[in-house]
């Protein structure tokens, strides 16, 4: 039963974390004004890391396709730990944008 428990809690966090992804790429192509492809993000990678308090947690990398100008694609790419975003290369608009990245 615990490792049913462990199972269940990991694919949990996994769903909560590519849902997240989702988020911020689509909100980031949108802000950029850009065509977010696939609607959909890729885990790519994922690691333990050790937060500043102490505890482990996990470290997800996800990446998405983009298209400038219709007819071209590109790769995004993001870190995730836990459902905070640490890292983002993309689309980007040259005005500031905030990606909500605290789980806003």
């Amino acid at each position: 039963m615990i490792a049913t428990a462990i199972v269940v809690s990991l694919w949990n966090a996994n769903r909560a974390a590519a849902e997240r992804a989702e988020a911020v790429g689509r909100d980031a192509c949108r802000a950029a004004g850009v065509q977010w492809l696939d609607q959909s993000v890729h885990a790519i990678a994922w690691r333990l890391y050790r937060s500043d308090s102490g505890w482990l947690g996990m470290e997800r990398t996800f990446r998405f396709d983009y298209s400038i100008h219709g007819d071209d694609r590109h790769v995004g790419r993001m870190v995730l730990q836990g459902e905070r975003l640490v890292s983002f290369s993309g689309p980007v608009n040259s005005a500031p944008v905030t990606l909500h990245s605290s789980g806003e």
